[in-house]
């Protein structure tokens, strides 16, 4: 069979197409988190912008309802370790997956450590106090110490300037457990919740099973990609990867000359390449998951819209489908202030495309929106 041959303008109108940003969904919050293998919530408002500009007249309004209300997402740690928005419904395939990837990192040392029995100890405590009430990590902390000893509570974790107790290592384990998720803020402070409180009773999907249909899924909306662009994706080695690609059911194809890898089958191409301009918030889906990193980020794009190679850390401005600029909001009261760096001097028709995002950004965050073009002088994150 000859090798498929894809043209990156096709690929980028694709997962333009397919990350509901060419035209925006009529579905659900969790259909759009869904088709984005999970929103990037560490700045939860950030992820409330990613997931409500795919969405037809949604706000920010809209996707915290579908958090903390309706319960169809839920706020927990996704691809690399990090926070993220996922599907309530998609808890085992998540769970599973991550519980299947290998342990990686630095080992504890012999201070901090907990045996195999402590840190199943730990995590079931987790679980039975978060299945009665939303908890701060301080009152996580006395339930987790009451019901294994005294020896789970010991500050032996160094933590900014102070030591953060023994038990708190495991709160990732738990959540690849399925008994911990975040709940709503108490004011200024963190909670978590046992998400089988309002989920329905799940268990974690078989590792290779999940891990299988994660890197479908993945493909299918950041596709085509290598077993490197997966791994960096999802936080584990491309070695462990290798092998979940080869017991897949993948088609390989030739992009800019390079192998890479498709669903079997998953061959529909839009007819027309991505056109238009796009103002993305700190960390979205697109611009972390897509690849080859100097594609996605052309140019002059590739020093001012990543930190150290890392994409995420700045908004960005997409022409075309391509980033080619960054972005900054200041929020004063009901004022917006947007300010857009540009790479390139944008034409009539994209200013006037752009003014009507930034309409649509004032929209989802409730606030009225001034556009500026200009430089923006402050750093990453800020």
């Amino acid at each position: 069979m000859l090798c498929m041959k894809l043209s990156w303008q096709s690929v980028v109108a694709r997962r333009m197409q397919r990350h509901h940003l060419r035209v925006p969904s009529g579905g659900s919050p969790a259909e759009v988190v869904r088709a984005m293998c999970g929103a990037h919530a560490q700045v939860l408002s950030a992820g409330e912008v990613s997931v409500a500009l795919r969405l037809e007249s949604a706000t920010r309004l809209d996707v915290q309802q579908a958090l903390w209300q309706d319960r169809t997402l839920v706020k927990t740690f996704g691809p690399r370790g990090t926070v993220h928005l996922l599907p309530t419904e998609d808890l085992p395939l998540w769970t599973g997956a991550l519980g299947a990837l290998p342990s990686s990192g630095s080992q504890p040392t012999a201070e901090m450590r907990m045996t195999s029995e402590q840190t199943a100890e730990v995590v079931a405590a987790i679980g039975g106090a978060l299945s009665e009430h939303d908890l701060t990590v301080d009152e996580l902390t006395d339930e987790v110490v009451a019901r294994t000893g005294a020896w789970a509570g010991d500050l032996v974790m160094p933590a900014f300037q102070g030591y953060w107790p023994r038990w708190r290592q495991a709160i990732p384990a738990a959540a690849t457990a399925g008994v911990l998720c975040y709940g709503p803020n108490r004011g200024r402070k963190t909670t978590y919740t046992n998400p089988h409180r309002f989920a329905p009773p799940f268990t974690p999907q078989n590792g290779e099973e999940a891990l299988s249909e994660l890197l479908r899924r993945y493909l299918y909306a950041y596709g085509p990609a290598t077993p490197q662009q997966f791994a960096k994706w999802l936080g584990t080695s491309p070695a462990f990867v290798t092998k979940v690609f080869q017991r897949s059911d993948l088609q390989q194809v030739e992009l800019d000359g390079e192998p890479a890898w498709l669903v079997e089958g998953d061959t529909e191409w839009p007819a027309e390449p991505a056109r238009g301009v796009r103002l993305l918030p700190y960390f979205d889906a697109y611009a972390v998951g897509s690849h080859p990193r100097d594609r996605v980020f052309p140019g002059k794009a590739s020093t001012r819209a990543l930190a150290g190679g890392q994409a995420g850390n700045y908004p960005v401005l997409l022409v075309d489908g391509l980033v080619a600029g960054v972005w900054h909001q200041r929020k004063a009261g009901r004022k917006l202030q947007v300010t857009v760096e540009p790479i390139d001097e944008l034409g009539a028709g994209q200013l006037r495309a752009l003014d009507d995002v930034v309409q649509r950004l004032g929209e989802i965050v409730d606030a009225q929106p001034v556009l500026t073009i200009g430089e923006i002088t402050v750093g990453p994150h800020a």
